[in-house]
């Protein structure tokens, strides 16, 4: 008879601190379906494997703790926390370099001596939303094989979405951050919009393929900056793909380091709270803690031409 406590505490360890994933063959069943409360998602043991390898190459240095096993008869509950730097990208996500610390717990039956089924409170997609980057890709990770998701294609009129959204009146702004090494980046974008005043929330949208995007995900803080029509030159350059942008621009540092540049109508710099990974495009939610406000008049977009904001002629 097997000392079902120690088998447990062994694997666990032995899968979850060493990657040492084969151990769970002798813990649980052949059979072995193991489900997210929060998703509702199933995996078997071969996809119970991959994720921890997964998130073990993510995380090399991750550590985990069991806080409290309980076992009444073929019952079981396990309480646990984990901690670990992200240090390598994790699938499609970029990694962040920060430590996450979290914890969860395990609900299952055991089978003759090993476990059966288990009921999770946390997966990867908790993971990530620990980190602040909620994925629409890590909610479909542990999903059987057989089961089709919808992975956001579908039948449409593209020049029909394009004449949509000429419609749509915009103004202009430069996103800007810096790298690790401290180098200023930015790009231009429209794709901003206020989420809320109370909290102070903002949201700006990021095309993964973007040179500035590896150093704006990997980034705590960000700048905004809302172009003024004595700006149309800066436009130009942050549109392009310009190596130094900011080479031929006047900026200075937000409290965060932030670059802000000179002559906008507003800047703020804000603080990344969230990342929202939607396929081609990352959402970032900030929250704003610093602002800047001129009498410039800003710049306005529409159907792929600028406007003055307050004459509204064309650029």
């Amino acid at each position: 008879m097997i000392d079902i406590r120690s088998a447990v505490l062994s694997a666990w360890e032995a899968a979850w601190d060493r990657g040492e994933v084969d151990r769970l063959d002798e813990l649980m069943t052949v059979d072995f379906v193991r489900e997210s409360a929060d998703s509702g998602n199933r995996t078997d043991l071969a996809g119970h494997k991959r994720e921890i390898l997964e998130i073990r190459a993510a995380f090399p240095d991750l550590s985990t703790t069991i806080e409290k096993l309980i076992v009444d008869g073929d019952d079981f509950a396990i309480f646990w926390s984990t901690t670990g730097t992200f240090t390598n990208d994790l699938g499609e996500v970029p990694a962040t370099g920060t430590t996450v610390h979290t914890r969860g717990s395990n609900q299952g039956v055991f089978r003759d001596g090993r476990i059966a089924f288990e009921r999770v409170t946390w997966d990867q997609r908790s993971l990530l939303a620990d980190l602040g980057v909620p994925s629409l890709r890590a909610a479909f990770e542990s999903l059987p094989d057989d089961l089709v998701v919808d992975d956001l294609s579908g039948d449409y009129s593209r020049e029909a979405l394009k004449g949509f959204n000429r419609q749509f009146i915009t103004g202009v702004t430069v996103v800007t951050t810096t790298d690790a090494e401290g180098k200023p980046r930015g790009l231009a974008a429209n794709s901003y919009a206020s989420v809320s005043l109370d909290p102070p929330l903002v949201l700006i949208c990021v095309q993964k393929t973007s040179s500035t995007y590896p150093a704006l995900f990997h980034s705590q803080h960000l700048g905004i900056n809302i172009l003024s029509t004595g700006q149309r030159d800066t436009l130009a350059t942050f549109s392009s793909r310009d190596p130094d942008k900011f080479a031929s621009v006047q900026w200075h540092e937000g409290p965060k380091g932030s670059p802000l540049l000179d002559g906008s109508s507003a800047s703020i710099e804000a603080e990344i709270k969230e990342r929202f990974q939607a396929k081609t495009h990352t959402v970032f939610i900030a929250r704003v803690i610093h602002a800047e406000i001129a009498d410039d008049v800003p710049i306005v977009y529409k159907a792929g031409r600028f406007f003055d904001g307050a004459s509204l002629a064309e650029l």
